[in-house]
């Protein structure tokens, strides 16, 4: 097997025993990456020559006497293009920063590196990462690589891409209404949004106490969703949200949870949301797997939570949009942003004292009813995203099943609403189309059951192994 295929786990373990050395697997990366990303387009920014620099550095240290490794060390990595970099440049997606050069990394970056991974670019993002649907008018459309003339999702759009196609082992993504989940889905790859604060992003500016916006890992296996935690979980104390709940290493192995006895929430509509005829078709024969393999499925409505959440959800990311384009961005930036952004922060800017507040109480009372609902099972199942992936060319679908979206955040509403529970949820392959197109799950775990959830996920990945099946680029 080409070494772009290997998963990380294989390549960091290779590594460790002097079998590989970490420029063979930054050279063979890279060699990827040339051959399939003018087609994708999912990593920007590229630095080869310094990428393999910084291997050969990396191999040097591991030669040392009494060298002990960090666990990604030698892995490569593109880092999402919302997160800064230092002396690599880091756009947001955004013409007003097309030439930006952080000068220091952000906390997650700065992890990453500490556990030895390489970064060789960053991967593309959505302007400012709003939206389910990557492109830009900086670096342009990412497409995703089952069907070229569709879109990969958004905003880790470039990450799920870019592992999809072998160009990278691991990615970084943030998830807000779907962010991590949705490229997941629509790139048969997987991804989690974990509990608020188990991978902490004291990040400048901002709420540090939002619990609806997260980074998290995404990689082609559960377990090297687990190996990457292993290097970015744990307490910062420049995070009042971190935590310590699930230590690190309890991430560095996970053994897959039984499935026979499983007790699973079925939630096909998360609230009684339009879904794609194709993706429910897909969803349910999912629901016929969990039953064979001996779980106990039971079908739950979600009909109270979903006019809570959307109000929690939408007014207080509009709050979010209004801070950071009135308030932390320059006039000059503020001018060039896409129409999508001024809406959403002219909405939150028009907001009064009672809509926030009655935000703020919606958004306690899903948390509940959510936590509530998880005494008595598992895992909730739902769809990862309303619709297969679209046309790459629309900005964002502006139906699902005939059902006309109000407003570019419409169609997200499956990941968003379960957003605003604040539970940990992993995004697994569910299946595919008639037409080759993936589809992907939202598993939802228990409150700060981070660990937990990811071993039923790599149960459900050992039983149906559709994240096996790569495109045909």
């Amino acid at each position: 097997m080409d070494l772009h295929w290997w998963t990380a786990r294989d390549l960091v373990a290779a590594v460790a025993r002097r079998e590989l050395s970490a420029r063979e697997v930054v050279a063979a990366h890279l060699e990827r990456i040339d051959a399939v990303n003018d087609r994708v387009n999912a990593i920007v920014s590229l630095r080869p020559e310094a990428a393999l620099r910084e291997a050969e550095e990396a191999d040097a240290r591991a030669a040392a006497p009494g060298a002990v490794l960090g666990p990604l060390h030698g892995l490569p990595i593109a880092i999402k293009d919302l997160e800064d970099t230092a002396g690599i440049r880091t756009t947001y997606g955004s013409k007003a920063f097309a030439e930006h050069v952080p000068k220091r990394d952000s906390p997650l970056v700065a992890r990453l590196r500490a556990a030895g991974a390489i970064v060789v670019g960053k991967t593309n993002t959505p302007e400012l990462g709003a939206g389910s649907h990557t492109f830009n008018e900086v670096f342009g459309t990412t497409r995703n690589p089952y069907d070229l003339t569709r879109s990969a999702g958004g905003s880790s759009g470039g990450a799920g891409a870019a592992l999809a196609t072998g160009m990278l082992p691991i990615a970084d993504g943030s998830d807000h209404g779907g962010s991590i989940r949705n490229p997941a889905s629509f790139n048969n790859v997987v991804g989690l949004r974990p509990t608020p604060g188990l991978v902490p992003d004291p990040g400048p500016g901002g709420d540090v106490w939002d619990v609806a916006a997260v980074v998290g890992p995404l990689a082609r296996t559960v377990g090297d969703l687990g190996l990457m935690l292993t290097a970015i979980a744990g307490p910062d104390p420049r995070d009042p949200l971190s935590h310590d709940h699930d230590a690190p290493g309890a991430f560095a192995e996970l053994a897959p949870a039984e499935l026979h006895g499983l007790r699973v929430a079925w939630c096909p509509d998360v609230g009684g949301l339009p879904i794609d005829p194709a993706v429910r078709a897909v969803v349910d024969e999912a629901r016929d797997r969990f039953a064979a393999e001996g779980a106990h499925v039971e079908e739950v409505a979600l009909d109270d939570v979903g006019a809570a959440a959307d109000d929690a959800f939408e007014t207080l990311r509009a709050i979010g949009f209004a801070r950071l384009v009135f308030e932390e961005l320059p006039d000059a930036a503020r001018a060039q942003l896409k129409d999508t952004i001024i809406w959403n922060a002219e909405l939150g800017r028009a907001l009064d004292g009672p809509a926030i507040a009655r935000a703020q109480a919606a958004r306690g009372a899903v948390f509940r009813r959510v936590a509530k609902l998880m005494e008595d099972y598992d895992v909730l199942v739902a769809p990862a995203a309303q619709v297969v992936p679209f046309d790459a060319e629309l900005p964002y679908p502006t139906h699902v099943d005939g059902v006309e979206m109000p407003h570019y955040l419409g169609w997200m509403r499956a990941c968003s609403r379960l957003t605003v529970s604040a539970h940990p949820i992993a995004a697994v392959p569910g299946g595919f189309t008639p037409e080759g197109l993936p589809v992907g799950l939202q598993l939802l775990g228990r409150f700060r059951g981070d660990r937990r959830l990811l071993q039923i996920a790599a149960a459900w990945e050992a039983a149906t192994g559709f994240g096996a099946r790569r495109p045909q680029l």
